[in-house]
């Protein structure tokens, strides 16, 4: 246990350059864009939100079947949706909109809005789209599972989605302090929630090999694998 642990964390802490990396090019969307109308701000955050969930649902149904032998359907396809859309609405919803009411952001909905409407929850506001979207990803995994294009596109997509939500609470204005504050939460947002459905959330349901690989073996055969996957496509 304190073997595994000790591998999440290392995994967490090289992320993080990357996910450095995306937060300031959310922070640029923000400030490039922070005059757009909510009802703007909306529609580009469904662009980019399912657009997530489609890459979060590949790389997490790769990792499970890259590492299961003889994968049943059934099983990908639950674990491919439900990691997905799980961590892409932690992610791209829920911990932008509790950033939107520390930072003291407006928060735009209707008169008879609930709490699926005030915080942009995709998979309900927009299910629509969300749900296929998710669906999607999963059945592209299945019959082609890659990991690594689809990780580092999950994080930027992720954070974009995210900007794009805090920009619905926006109303133009976008102080210093509130820049900064925005920053934290864009990498809060997209560093631990991307992580745990790209690597931690599949491998939970792996089955125990029979020389007893631990986590790390693992993660370091996809990352030594994904790597021959972008040397093939190169050549």
């Amino acid at each position: 246990m304190q073997k595994r642990l000790t591998t999440i964390l290392t995994e967490l802490k090289g992320h993080s350059p990357f996910t450095l990396f995306g937060a300031l090019t959310g922070i640029v969307c923000m400030l490039l864009f922070k005059n757009l109308s909510q009802q703007t701000s909306q529609r580009i955050f469904y662009i980019f939100h399912p657009s997530h969930v489609i890459l979060s649902a590949m790389v997490t149904a790769s990792m499970f079947e890259l590492h299961t032998k003889r994968p049943k359907f059934l099983v990908v396809l639950l674990v491919g949706f439900f990691g997905s859309i799980g961590i892409a609405t932690l992610s791209d919803s829920l911990i932008p909109y509790v950033g939107e009411l520390l930072l003291g952001m407006h928060v735009h909905a209707h008169e008879h809005a609930g709490f699926a409407e005030h915080a942009h929850i995709g998979f309900i506001e927009g299910w629509y789209i969300v749900i296929p979207a998710a669906i999607a990803g999963v059945l592209i995994a299945y019959f082609k599972p890659k990991t690594k294009f689809p990780h580092a596109g999950h994080v930027l997509l992720s954070t974009w989605a995210s900007s794009f939500h805090m920009l619905m609470a926006m109303g133009g204005q976008l102080p210093i302090w509130k820049a900064v504050g925005s920053f934290a939460f864009l990498f809060l947002a997209v560093w631990l929630p991307c992580c745990i459905s790209d690597i931690i959330f599949p491998l939970l349901f792996v089955k125990p090999t029979r020389n007893r690989q631990d986590l790390q073996d693992r993660i370091s055969a996809t990352k030594t694998q994904s790597h021959e996957e972008n040397k093939s496509e190169l050549k």
